[in-house]
């Protein structure tokens, strides 16, 4: 082991050593709480104003995060906020966890390379440094290795660089960062042996993999497992309903196995930063390389693309009654339950085709203040507007709806979750 290695090691064991995070998102600040929790002074690096001034005064501006946990942290001095990336020379393990987004269907890395052109000049000799944004394989080795050598660091030797991709499940109580494997993937040995040893200090379990390629590939196979599934139970749905058949307890009675299924329900479409953008990556860098296209997986996104139609065409048959004019109630519009999150919610995209049709909409939803739809902002209701809607669009599924009240209050219902599945009324309809 170098003297390098052995010394960042032995500083993350004894926690001496001190993390900065660029970027404090969704995936950000949960990291940065765990690592103060575990022992760690870190340094938060936050180009937003408005974060940054949340953060100072206390306040969780994501669900996850405990307020009470953020001030102590703040308080203690473990935790350290700012815009300015020459802290950096003061850290031995940087984690960068910035927005890797699509535009116009590409990989958009203008962050990560923002980060790594502002970040580079200020790092020393003995730092880890690890990707965490989703992206496509190759990138670590092919895009951020060559701007941190460009500064003179030999990565391997002078510097350690893995890949280890995010996990963070918004809203999931039962999974937190602690709980949470963590794949990592070295560009180097020695830096595959700095990363284990750093995640190592705030997760259960440590997965290594070969290198950077196949932690880079792993991410996008989770989401693209997840993206495919739930594209054939939405084809089934559509199928059940051709044949008058209850999709629900179909999907119910298949679980019953105890080997060899996994459920996934149909809905309104996949959302949220990972599933719906994901596997554009991998698709995307299939066919710069030149290959034959990854027929499975842009099969499902068209599936995918096309539920919001679907969905839209679904409620207004259930209006029973000539769409212009008609009332319509969208209860829950982020894109998973009870999260603050409407990223790729394909909830304004059914709202959209309805407004088409001549519906008047307007939706409900505790965690969502404002909704644009086809750049119009649209009326935010209460839910005393549930009797006076000629239907209901059950659309997010929020833990915080009495349901059998919903349906009780309501004229028209249209379940797109399966959450009246077991309530006999006809004034119900389910996708």
């Amino acid at each position: 082991m170098s003297l390098l290695l052995a010394r960042l090691v032995e500083r993350i064991e004894d926690r001496s050593a001190k993390v900065a995070i660029v970027g404090l998102g969704y995936v950000g600040l949960p990291l940065a709480l765990r690592a103060v929790e575990v022992g760690f002074e870190v340094i938060g690096i936050e180009t937003s104003e408005e974060r940054r001034g949340a953060i100072e005064e206390g306040r969780a501006y994501i669900e996850d995060v405990d307020e009470t946990a953020l001030r102590s942290a703040l308080d203690d001095g473990r935790l350290t906020v700012g815009a300015e990336y020459d802290e950096v020379k003061n850290a031995d393990v940087v984690l960068i966890c910035v927005p890797t987004p699509l535009l116009t269907g590409v990989p958009d890395l203008s962050f990560v390379l923002s980060a790594l052109d502002t970040l580079v000049p200020h790092l020393s000799e003995g730092t880890l440094i690890s990707l965490e944004s989703t992206t496509y394989p190759g990138t670590t080795e092919e895009v951020v290795r060559p701007r941190i050598e460009e500064s003179g660091l030999r990565v391997g030797e002078e510097v350690f660089l893995v890949f280890s991709p995010e996990r963070i499940d918004p809203g999931n109580e039962r999974y937190r960062v602690a709980d949470i494997p963590k794949v990592v993937g070295g560009v180097t040995e020695t830096c595959g042996t700095a990363g284990e040893a750093f995640y190592s200090a705030l997760v259960s379990k440590v997965v290594r993999v070969r290198s950077p390629r196949e932690a880079e590939l792993a991410k996008l196979l989770e989401n693209t497992y997840r993206q495919v599934n739930i594209a054939l139970a939405n084809e089934f749905a559509m199928v059940a309903h051709e044949l008058d058949i209850d999709i629900w307890e179909v999907i119910d009675a298949a679980a019953t196995k105890p080997f060899g299924f996994q459920p996934f329900r149909p809905g309104i479409g996949i959302g949220g930063h990972c599933i719906a953008v994901d596997p554009v990556y991998l698709t995307w860098r299939i066919r710069e390389l030149g290959r034959s296209p990854f027929r499975l997986v842009e099969l499902a996104r068209e599936v995918d693309d096309a539920m919001p139609r679907y969905v839209a065409r679904r409620i207004i048959e259930s209006l029973g009654r000539d769409p212009k004019g008609a009332r319509v109630l969208a209860l829950g519009v982020t894109y998973k339950p009870d999260v603050a999150d409407v990223r790729e919610s394909r909830a304004p995209q059914v709202l959209a085709q309805l407004q088409r049709e001549g519906v008047e909409i307007a939706y409900h939803d505790p965690y969502c203040a404002t909704l644009s739809v086809d750049g119009r902002t649209i009326e935010r209701a209460d839910l005393a507007e549930v009797p006076r809607a000629d239907l209901v669009a059950i659309l997010t599924h929020h833990s915080v709806y009495d349901w059998n009240d919903v349906v009780a209050t309501s004229k028209r219902v249209f379940d797109a979750r399966g959450v009246t599945q077991g309530m006999a009324d006809d004034k119900i309809e389910r996708l």
